[in-house]
């Protein structure tokens, strides 16, 4: 592993305010829910043969095999070990699937990571299987977390997952002079 990237997780777990790995965690969902509405569109089109259900199973077992989560729902187990070479030959394909995406997919993975070091659970092979697969951007610099969740409300709002995040301009009665 990057030694930059062991050496934030040692800093940052120690330094992680225990009240916003939840809001980390919602933006690492948020980055699991767009990768996989834009896996199943490719699945889609590229295994017409499969029935929706199957396409949504596969689509599934891919992010929870890149995430090391495990499905809630049992027939997705079932098929991720039914279907094990088709998994792995789609989490090979995905820098070229989802090339956009690939930034965020290196950061939700290394504050999942922080989040669960932070939590005492150990995560890292969820980043070494992303660099064996080419989708860890080893040399991209950790964000801070707000800049995170920040690019992660964009990505959803790009999606339509989440509002667009409004700044309003101040009115007449807020604005400020320069040097007061």
């Amino acid at each position: 592993m990057n030694q930059a990237v062991q050496n934030a997780l040692e800093e940052a777990s120690p330094a992680l305010d225990s009240k916003i790995i939840p809001v980390m965690r919602e933006a690492i969902t948020t980055v699991q829910i767009v990768l996989f509405q834009q896996l199943k569109e490719s699945v889609s089109r590229r295994y017409p043969q499969y029935a929706e259900e199957e396409r949504i199973r596969l689509t599934g077992a891919v992010v929870n095999n890149l995430y090391g989560t495990e499905a809630l729902d049992p027939q997705v187990n079932h098929f991720a070990r039914d279907h094990r070479e088709l998994i792995e030959e789609e989490l090979r394909g995905l820098r070229t699937q989802v090339p956009e995406l690939i930034p965020h997919i290196t950061d939700s993975l290394r504050m999942q990571t922080l989040c669960d070091n932070h939590e005492g659970v150990h995560s890292i092979p969820c980043l070494l299987l992303a660099r064996e697969l080419g989708l860890l951007e080893e040399n991209r610099e950790l964000p801070l977390p707000s800049t995170f969740m920040l690019s992660v409300r964009k990505l959803g709002a790009t999606s339509g997952l989440v509002k667009p995040l409004q700044t309003n301009p101040p009115s007449a009665g807020q604005e400020t002079k320069q040097g007061e």
